[in-house]
């Protein structure tokens, strides 16, 4: 393994790569907290479980979180010049990709979910039931690793190249090398987020019919409404993400900035920023999740000026 980092890391060099990292360490740290606290709190309280979309929002949560540590770990390969083998870089690639592709798939299978709750009240669907969801998020994951399998299967060898000892930059560039990987991954991403997107939008649609007819517990079917936009909207903070390439090409045309800041702008806006605001939004906008995290916290805050307090008596 190799890194390019110096020995003196206070260097003019090596400033804005300092400035970067304690960027987006406090970034990481806050929202991993806020990730095991939730995880935490469906852990101890059983009657999260029982739900279908307390599940589902536990299980978009861990996904969340393989991502993001994924997208850390690259971007601190990236700033720091490590290189390493293909052998080694490829699972890191293939995870990171899998996890990205399965975000909208978790969020058609939770708008989906709320359309199955609203229009079976009282006699929900076998697949849906909290004891056999298993099966809809195995399959999530099956989909999910479609395309980075393909993509790797085509995959041409480099004349002149080792993947078993040849050391590279770990990104997307050495794997998607021909055109003919950029066309099939443009492609397959766009269909795959549109099919997305019209199962988010069917599923609304078909709320608001039926809100038209319900007369009672209307409540409850425009909670599932703002539930499903709110899905809309986090698909979209997920297609930014496909905006890098052209986002990057403009600035470097129409900006003096360094190409290493543009990637960092982009990977902070575009992947960093929508990853740790989505489950942010879903914990705080529900009610008692929201009460259990402020116990939670409460909780722990206690037991940390407990211990203080005994450790200074003990001196």
């Amino acid at each position: 393994m190799q890194t390019g980092l110096s020995g003196n890391s206070t260097s003019p060099t090596n400033l804005p790569v300092i400035i970067k990292v304690c960027v987006v360490v406090p970034f990481f740290c806050i929202f991993l907290y806020c990730i095991v606290l939730m995880l935490y709190i469906f852990a101890s309280n059983r009657h999260f479980m029982d739900s279908t979309r307390y599940i589902l929002f536990a299980y978009m949560l861990v996904n969340d979180t393989l991502q993001l540590l994924t997208s850390v770990l690259l971007f601190f390969m990236a700033v720091g010049q490590v290189r390493f083998p293909i052998v080694f870089c490829a699972p890191l690639l293939f995870f990171s990709t899998a996890t990205f592709l399965n975000t909208p798939l978790i969020l058609a299978t939770m708008s989906l979910e709320r359309y199955v709750a609203i229009m079976y009240p009282l006699q929900c669907p076998a697949a849906w039931r909290s004891d056999r969801i298993w099966i809809i998020l195995l399959c999530l994951w099956l989909i999910s690793c479609v395309l980075p399998t393909v993509d790797f299967s085509i995959a041409g060898t480099r004349v002149g190249v080792d993947v078993l000892s040849t050391p590279f930059s770990c990104n997307t560039a050495v794997v998607n090398s021909s055109p003919l990987q950029k066309s099939f991954k443009v492609s397959l991403n766009g269909l795959f987020f549109a099919a997305v997107a019209l199962a988010i939008l069917y599923t609304y649609i078909r709320i608001l019919l039926e809100t038209k007819k319900m007369r009672q517990d209307r409540a409850s079917v425009s909670k599932a409404m703002h539930t499903v936009l709110l899905h809309g909207f986090q698909l979209l903070l997920c297609l930014m993400a496909f905006t890098n390439p052209v986002t990057e090409r403009l600035l470097l045309l129409h900006t003096y900035w360094r190409p290493g800041d543009i990637y960092f702008f982009t990977f902070f806006c575009f992947v960093l920023i929508p990853c740790f605001l989505s489950p942010l939004i879903y914990g705080w906008r529900d009610k008692s999740i929201r009460e259990h995290m402020g116990k939670a916290t409460l909780c722990c805050s206690r037991s940390l000026r407990t211990r203080g307090m005994v450790k200074t008596s003990g001196f």
